[in-house]
């Protein structure tokens, strides 16, 4: 096992039993049986040993989403990932409380990959014409939800009980996404539905009739129009 390694997993499991999510170097050298100077020249500081736990922490969540196989409903892909995300930060709380910690000023690499993955199911949603605005603000929305709900459960267990994740994911849902209904053969689709589900194929097969800067042209019209 590498220093590095030795390092990650002896904060890891001091992170587990913190009630304030964080840790002292002097300890996290102790529990790995290495001296300051190797810590320091591995993560350059505290704050890079923390954001570097969080990385190290959710690389195992990271995994699961990248290996996860799309299904046949983006929709209920959708679902599936805001209720994982939920049960990642109940199960790992002083890891979830760390990563969206004002401590941590650097925003880990997992949070923005987390993001993306989030987005690729949005293009989907909308390519099947199920999202009533950008994928980008639909996101935004999602994301900024989830995480707000995932906080308050690990935060305040005697005030949040686990069902007020499943009501916000239906709320926030409800407000992006077009009813299955009404995207039936022969619906009608308002101009923000229909420029968000072009606006998805397009982007995932660029026209070869327009030009780079007229394909771009074209994705910022239809992005204010499905916002």
């Amino acid at each position: 096992m590498s220093t590095r390694t030795k390092i990650l997993e002896a904060a890891a499991t001091l992170l587990a039993d913190s009630r304030v999510a964080d840790v002292s170097t002097r300890a996290v050298c102790e529990a790995a049986g290495v001296g300051a100077p190797a810590l320091y020249r591995q993560f350059g500081d505290k704050e890079g040993l923390l954001s570097a736990v969080v990385d190290y922490g959710f690389e195992q969540y990271l995994a699961g989403k990248r290996a996860a196989t799309p299904s046949a409903d983006p929709v209920q892909d959708l679902r599936d990932g805001w209720d994982s995300h939920v049960a990642f930060a109940v199960g790992h709380p002083a890891y979830y409380r760390l990563m969206y910690s004002p401590a941590v000023s650097a925003p880990p690499e997992a949070a923005a990959e987390a993001h993306r993955l989030l987005l690729e199911v949005l293009e989907r949603c909308a390519a099947a014409g199920r999202l009533r605005v950008s994928p980008e603000t639909a996101g935004q929305m999602i994301m900024s939800a989830n995480v707000g709900v995932a906080l308050m459960l690990v935060s305040r267990t005697d005030t949040y009980t686990p069902d007020v994740s499943t009501r916000v994911r239906d709320a926030v849902h409800a407000a992006v996404l077009v009813p299955q209904n009404d995207t039936a053969p022969g619906a009608a689709q308002d101009t923000a539905t229909a420029a968000a589900s072009l606006g998805a194929v397009l982007r995932k097969t660029p026209p070869d009739a327009l030009s780079g800067s007229e394909t771009a042209l074209l994705h910022e019209w239809l992005t204010k129009l499905s916002d």
